[in-house]
């Protein structure tokens, strides 16, 4: 690389924000005079990397990397100064005369031979009578969004990119290593795309790295082909639409995640901002922390077959550890962006993504929806799910989503959390749960137990009352299942699978579990839990409204009075819902 002169570079120092540079690969939020985000360089989850409007300069607390806007895209993409230099005067519209002594870099010449290409296949589809531009109308797209993207057109010709940079003096070796030739064994290049419509795959800075090709007919296989990976083009880092999406990226704080160009380009058409496409290959740990770097939430837009599903599933595992908030939207099965927007229209497409609901939402639901009727299910599902959980970097997230998991398969959270801790140490979260012993607090075990007894003697519920059942138990999945029996048991007996329909998870679940079990019990037995219940879930309901008149009062005698109250209460729940057990309990 040749010599730059010292005034030049002083030149493009003034010229250079590197709030603006840094932007690009860092999501940077004002703090004070300075800016914040999350270093580039390492892995961190709480922002410790500063970049300093007034010195032009960045530090990290975090890796004590720090410098001016040439050293940040030194080491951001590792380049020399020279080439750090060179790109950098580019943007600022800064010339810097050619040292014919010295040669260019590698990468300089590389993307030369990509901005070549790109110019032809841009003007080969503007050229009249091509297959390519009636393709694009068939698909829907007009020509301001085929200028957005600047699709081009690759010609079934064998040297036409191959010709191209003869003509300008780009050795064939260049543009093989760029990826748009191939070298036959015979000797000389041939083109890699031929007959294909051509995205320009760019990187944050705009500069083309690589292309995807995508077959105009049914006979061409692969239907979608990419130029291989490069000096500059490293697919595991690399987004289709990325400089487009940047400014909705960090405006949104949020990016929509799809697999392919063509379903970028419809939501684009819907209107939906922010959208990136991964190039070629499922996503990376190397494509999580790039868009962890810009902001803190994702959509991913899927098919809703099971592929769709499972991909979602992989797509997780790797954007959880970042702390990525992650939603998933999922098409109908059988549709894409393309056909969803052409039968549904522009405002469905941005309405599925706009409602989409927490992407483990939908995994607990579907791992749910595997069965959870027995304990052996309830197991499996707690197991799938651990290795998912245990990703979550927040612990105050992690225990609520074991509160959900919990009461989702019909189960203790306690139970979930045994199961990712085991996951988390590389054991079997199913011998976790296991071993956790059995614990339930006094008023959930007496009304599982009064539920038992309505499955067997349902005539029993009469002896409450629907009515009088809900106005003395506090709500909670067991109670509404109890409630539900009663009711169902006027006509002598219980139909299970009807009910189950009525009910929701998880009282259905409990419901599931309690009728599996294989449990006997006396009608005595039976009639004393009931009516013991009941009496002891009136005295409850008394001590409460006792308790709260006295606090109406709000005097230092009601006070006492209160404090007292509240003692006699939790003995009444202590004596009649923990010290002894139900009637026909083992002990």
């Amino acid at each position: 690389m040749g010599w730059i002169a010292d005034e030049i570079i002083q030149q493009i120092r003034d010229r250079v924000d590197i709030v603006d540079l840094v932007g690009r690969t860092v999501s940077l939020r004002k703090a004070g005079r300075n800016y914040k985000g999350l270093c580039p360089f390492h892995d961190e989850k709480t922002p410790s990397f500063n970049v300093n409007p007034d010195r032009q300069s960045f530090y990290c607390f975090g890796c004590h990397e720090g410098g001016n806007a040439f050293m940040f895209l030194m080491k951001a993409e590792n380049l020399t100064f020279p080439e750090a230099a060179r790109s950098l005067a580019r943007e600022c519209g800064i010339e810097i005369p050619e040292n014919r002594g010295g040669e260019r870099g590698l990468s300089e010449r590389l993307f030369e031979a990509n901005d070549l290409a790109q110019a032809r296949y841009r003007a080969a589809l503007a050229a009249p009578g091509n297959p390519a531009a009636a393709y694009l109308a068939e698909r829907g797209l007009d020509a301001a969004t085929i200028a957005r993207f600047e699709i081009g057109f690759a010609p079934d010709s064998w040297e036409f990119v191959a010709h191209a940079l003869r003509e300008q003096g780009i050795p064939a070796e260049v543009g093989e290593r760029a990826g748009l030739l191939a070298a036959r064994k015979t000797g000389g290049h041939y083109d890699r795309l031929r007959g294909r419509v051509v995205f320009p795959i760019r990187d944050v800075r705009g500069r083309v790295i690589g292309f995807g090709g995508r077959a105009l007919g049914s006979e061409q296989e692969p239907k979608y082909l990419n130029t291989p990976e490069s000096p500059i083009f490293r697919k595991r880092e690399a987004f289709f639409g990325f400089p487009l999406a940047l400014e909705a990226i960090r405006r949104l704080d949020r990016a929509v995640v799809v697999e392919g160009y063509f379903d970028l380009i419809a939501l684009h058409r819907a209107g939906v901002e922010g959208v990136v496409a991964t190039c070629g290959t499922a996503l990376t740990a190397e494509h999580a922390r790039n868009l962890r770097r810009r902001g803190r939430h994702v959509v991913l837009l899927f098919d809703g077959d099971e592929a769709g599903q499972r991909a979602v599933e992989r797509s997780m595992e790797l954007l959880l550890p970042t702390g990525l908030r992650v939603r998933a939207a999922a098409l109908p099965a059988g549709e894409d962006p393309d056909t969803f927007l052409a039968a549904q229209g522009a405002d469905a497409l941005r309405a599925l993504v706009e409602a989409a609901p927490p992407a483990l939402d939908l995994i607990i639901h579907r791992a749910v929806a595997r069965g959870c009727r027995t304990p052996w299910q309830k197991a499996d599902a707690v197991a799938s799910l651990a290795g998912l959980l245990r990703l979550v970097p927040s612990p105050v997230e992690r225990a609520e989503l074991c509160v959900e998991v919990g009461i989702a398969v019909g189960t203790e959270p306690r139970h979930v959390e045994a199961a990712v801790r085991a996951s988390a140490r590389g054991e079997d979260p199913g011998q976790a749960i296991a071993s956790v012993p059995r614990r339930r607090d006094g008023l959930e075990r007496v009304l599982e137990w009064l539920a038992r007894c309505l499955l067997e003697y349902p005539e029993l519920g009469g002896r409450i009352g629907r009515e009088l059942f809900t106005s003395l138990a506090p709500a909670s999945p067991i109670a509404d299942l109890v409630a539900a029996l009663i009711e169902a048991g006027e006509g002598g007996r219980v139909d299970v699978d009807a009910l189950c329909e009525r009910l929701a998870d998880p009282s259905r679940s409990l419901l599931r579990a309690l009728a599996a079990e294989d449990v006997r019990l006396e009608r005595a037995d039976a009639e004393r839990t009931v009516d013991d219940t009941l009496a002891s879930l009136r005295r409850r309901r008394d001590t409460e409204s006792q308790r709260a008149l006295t606090q109406q009062l709000r005097d230092p005698a009601a006070d006492a009075s209160s404090l007292l109250l509240e003692k006699d209460r939790r003995r009444l729940d202590a004596e009649d819902f923990n010290d002894r057990p139900p009637a026909g309990s083992p002990p």
